[in-house]
């Protein structure tokens, strides 16, 4: 049996007073055991990880190993489907299932506003472990640090991933081909406007949850079946299209996609009219794409299909030989357009 990795925090600062982070000068110390012991330790330690260590020994047996890191500043904390430490975890978990690597261990890092409660940062923290034990993933180091009031606002999340690549095959824009396949494994827009509205407040009709997923099952099933996967992207900022613009740029090929494949579920095309808002460009994350040859793309489905998180999987374009150096769509009636990148955000703070 594997030795369990340590789990480490360094923690200068925080205490809790009236249980809320109050900004300590000076070193650590009891100030600092305080908040391990009643915040992070009960929460990430699970009752079997060493504590107290400036790092993480790890065991790893792979030539090749995936490493990302993402920061997590959305605003409000808290949202229909997640909060940002759900949100923290499957977004680094889904950057390094879409390397095609198994996830095994993340870092954690807390920037914390001053007067923000503990409470809150307890469900945070909490909701962490239980999400990371979902993956089957490990948080294993991790750091905190506290700012003055207004200087933050509340809770923000950097975290880093290590994961292994089992298979041979290299995952990214380069290796697409003209003629490949694009699979979509669901609808879109669900989280960007579940986000849009809990900040302004906002009531639709039908509830409209965050889409937020682990994305490494799914796509572990399509390696395990043998499907020859050439490009994965999850559709966070920006959505599909962006998503498929950045494909685009990097491979020097075309895409054309069939607006009447992409599925977008009634209550959020209705909010997406109301606030004037393209779903194609609306934030997910849980979705992604998968770029496959052609030969491939019917089994490929078919494998997404098995898994709830690709019940509604659809086959929604193909890569074109290099022409325009652009994404264009079908649209309802039969006529083209091209899918552009925007200019900025349609909304910000949302991940």
């Amino acid at each position: 049996m594997k030795p369990l990795p340590e789990f480490s925090i360094s923690c200068p600062l925080p205490i809790s007073d009236g249980e809320r982070i109050l900004l300590a000068h000076g070193g650590g110390g009891k100030m600092m055991q305080q908040l391990i012991a009643t915040v992070f330790r009960p929460a990430l330690d699970g009752g079997n990880l060493e504590v107290q260590h400036d790092g993480a020994v790890l065991p790893l047996e792979s030539s090749r190993l995936a490493f990302t890191t993402d920061s997590y500043v959305v605003h409000p904390l808290f949202f229909p489907g997640g909060n940002i430490g759900t949100l923290a975890i499957y977004g680094t978990v889904n950057d390094l299932a879409m390397c095609g690597a198994v996830p095994l261990y993340l870092s954690a890092g807390f920037i914390l506003e001053e007067g923000t409660e503990m409470d809150v940062l307890r469900r945070v923290v909490e909701s962490m472990r239980q999400a990371a034990d979902a993956c089957s993933v490990q948080l294993v180091t991790g750091d905190t640090k506290v700012v003055d009031k207004g200087k933050g606002d509340g809770i923000f999340i950097t975290t880093a991933g290590i994961g292994v690549v089992k298979h041979s095959l290299k995952i990214h824009p380069k290796s697409i081909r003209a003629g490949d396949k694009i699979l979509l494994n669901g609808d879109l827009g669900r989280h960007g406007i579940a986000i849009m509205a809990q900040r302004e407040g906002l009531a639709f009709e039908g509830a409209i949850e965050s889409d937020a997923a682990p994305l490494s099952e799914p796509v572990q099933k399509l390696l395990n079946a043998g499907i020859r996967i050439h490009c994965l992207r999850d559709l966070t900022r920006g959505g599909l299209a962006s998503a498929l613009n950045e494909i685009v740029s990097v491979s020097g090929l075309d895409i054309h996609v069939r607006e009447k494949t992409i599925p977008v579920c009634e209550p959020v095309k209705g909010a997406c009219e109301i606030l004037g808002l393209d779903p194609l460009y609306v934030a997910n994350e849980g979705r992604f794409i998968t770029i496959v040859p052609a030969e491939d793309a019917d089994r490929a489905l078919s494998v997404l299909r098995t898994h709830p998180l690709g019940r509604e999987a659809s086959l929604i374009g193909e890569v074109k030989p290099a022409s325009t150096g652009w994404v264009t769509m079908t649209n309802a009636i039969g006529t083209n357009r091209i899918l552009d990148l925007l200019s900025g955000e349609q909304l910000p703070r949302i991940c």
